[in-house]
């Protein structure tokens, strides 16, 4: 049996709403993106540089980078979950699908601090 202290949140209901606020935030980041594109007449380093430089957009980035690593590890968790363990029986599956989180989460917190690192210049 699989418990919630695997999953991101505490329980399913908590999961499931993580899924649904991040994936509102990260529609919203795209929408505003894809504005900005279509609004700028052309858009240059420059352009770039100069909306980056606002703190707003920087912290809006960054609640969209953790929007989706959360996003992105409840997911992942469900899936390996639902297919290692429901499709394959036994020791093996167990192993396989902890060694596959454990692989996915360090990928996730790579990319997530690589990402804090480039909007904040640490």
């Amino acid at each position: 049996m699989v418990t919630a202290v695997t999953s991101f949140g505490r329980s399913g209901l908590y999961d499931w709403m993580i899924q649904r606020v991040s994936a509102v935030v990260m529609a919203a980041y795209t929408f505003f993106i894809v504005g900005f594109i279509l609004s700028t007449p052309e858009v240059t380093y420059t352009a770039w540089q100069e909306l980056y430089s606002h703190l707003w957009m920087r912290v809006f980035s960054l609640v969209t980078l953790i929007s989706l690593a959360a996003h992105a590890w409840i997911g992942l968790w469900a899936v390996l979950t639902d297919y290692l363990t429901t499709r394959m029986m036994g020791s093996k599956a167990t192993v396989l699908r902890v060694l596959a989180q454990m692989a996915l989460g360090v990928v996730t917190v790579t990319y997530t601090v690589w990402g804090i690192e480039i909007l904040w210049g640490f």
